[in-house]
């Protein structure tokens, strides 16, 4: 029988700001300060072509980065093209989509990366943006998830199987890539270390002793300086 997951999540970071709204919350590491993304949402438009998104920012090594712009166009065909791309990067022309999984050695700052989009006769840009590829374990931010636990299943009926929780969180609202498995149904609460500069967002779900897994739970953000 499906779980039903009421989770309310309070982020907080490592100077303990307290419960925050369930939309979302804010915060930064010891040290003061936030950092957002190095672009924010952005659109420039062009003629009968205009292109808009948030790139991450950050992305560890051996995470997978991947940011696909939204494109709004009159008519016809729209090929996209890249300058300065990531070494560590592919870039799909058709899409616009940039991903790829930085290794050790491509630690460090990607600059100056411009998307451009073109029907053949009109362009639109997107950018310049930063991607800042951080070390394993480089971070020092920490975050506290908390959340109620389910106790009810998808039909109404009183949950009795419940076996743990998992939490996933990345740089990337769209594309949650990190998990971890707390298998105890008694822990209402954890803390994620070693995040690194950067928005970050998280969601938890909770999985029955037959392994049925609830809906994630609503996304919320903390921002680590």
């Amino acid at each position: 029988m499906r779980a039903r997951m009421s989770v309310r999540i309070v982020c907080c970071a490592a100077v303990a700001l307290g419960a925050l709204p369930l939309a979302g919350c804010g915060g930064s590491s010891a040290g003061g300060g936030s950092l957002t993304g190095s672009v924010p949402a952005a659109s420039n438009k062009s003629g009968s072509v205009s292109l808009s998104g948030s790139p991450p920012s950050t992305v560890t090594v051996g995470q997978n980065y991947s940011f696909t712009p939204s494109v709004t166009k009159d008519s016809g065909t729209v090929v996209f093209s890249i300058k300065n791309a990531p070494t560590w990067a592919t870039f799909n022309s058709s899409t616009g989509t940039l991903t790829g999984t930085p290794p050790a050695a491509a630690a460090g700052t990607d600059s100056n990366i411009v998307i451009t989009a073109t029907d053949g006769t009109v362009s639109a840009v997107l950018g310049p943006f930063s991607i800042d590829v951080a070390e394993v374990g480089s971070g020092s931010g920490t975050a506290q998830i908390s959340w109620t636990p389910p106790t009810t299943a998808t039909d109404g009926s009183t949950l009795t199987d419940l076996a743990g929780y998992e939490i996933f969180y990345g740089t990337n609202p769209s594309a949650l890539t990190q998990m971890v498995n707390v298998p105890n149904i008694g822990v209402t609460s954890y803390t994620i270390s070693s995040l690194t500069s950067g928005t970050w967002y998280f969601a938890v779900t909770s999985y029955t002793t037959d392994g049925m897994e609830s809906e994630p739970s609503n996304v919320v953000t903390t921002t680590i300086a």
